[in-house]
């Protein structure tokens, strides 16, 4: 039933934040990896804060969500508690539900504290408030998928911190964090299309800056396009790994 699917996916949220994301580290790397980059680049090259907050916040949403996301599943995996869980009589969906949410919360905890940080160092002006809040929860949800599909797909945990900064670092670069897309060569502005950072930003920049809505409405589209392509390879993949 649903409600036991919701029951046993918030369980499986509360110990994972309890257990995993929750610690003054993690919080404090994830808060202070992209303002270190927003520093570096605006030193580097200044411009007008309005064009780096989008793609700060992107990214502190981006790295707050993978952090830990993307090696929870195969730290339980190596220690034989995942193995516990999947004991427990909960379905599988609802068991990596748990665990997109716990992402997912941890992210937006560390992107709410780092809007407030820009919120004091540069101001905000006229902000579209549904529409940030909307962006940044299909956002983390968007990027918590992806961190549990890479934590699905291998088997140690050095392999899931590996392939997090494959996905990671590129998009870093390419999605429109600090050079903008359409300023890109053809080629690595298709390569950005494929990349869900890309559409945060995007739809960030059109509510903090006043943008066109309808654009933000097409990336929030293609936002939750992504989290359902990634949730469903990470159910099959794991259903396969533990038949």
């Amino acid at each position: 039933m649903l409600s036991d699917d919701l029951r046993c996916a918030y369980a499986v949220l509360i110990k994972d934040l309890r257990a995993y994301y929750l610690k003054p580290p993690n919080i404090s790397w994830g808060i202070l990896f992209p303002l270190a980059f927003l520093l570096a680049f605006t030193l580097r090259t200044p411009t007008n804060p309005d064009q780096l907050v989008p793609g700060l916040l992107a990214l502190a949403l981006l790295f707050g969500t993978t952090s830990m996301e993307a090696i929870v599943i195969t730290f339980e995996r190596r220690i034989g508690a995942l193995e516990r869980l999947l004991l427990a009589p909960m379905r599988l969906t609802a068991l990596l539900v748990g665990k997109l949410l716990g992402g997912m919360v941890f992210g937006l905890i560390v992107t709410v504290v780092t809007l407030g940080i820009v919120a004091v160092a540069f101001g905000l002006g006229a902000v579209r408030v549904g529409l940030l809040v909307a962006t940044l929860v299909l956002s983390a949800s968007a990027f918590a998928a992806l961190g549990v599909l890479v934590s699905v797909a291998v088997k140690e945990v050095f392999e899931a911190q590996t392939l997090a900064n494959a996905f990671r670092f590129p998009m870093m670069f390419l999605g429109g964090a600090f050079v903008p897309v359409a300023a890109l060569p053809t080629g690595l502005r298709i390569v950005a299309r494929l990349m869900p950072l890309t559409y945060s930003v995007e739809a960030l920049s059109v509510a903090l800056n006043n943008g066109p809505l309808d654009r933000a409405l097409l990336d929030l589209a293609v936002l939750a396009a992504f989290t359902i392509v990634f949730f469903v390879f990470s159910v099959r993949a794991l259903a396969r790994q533990t038949a």
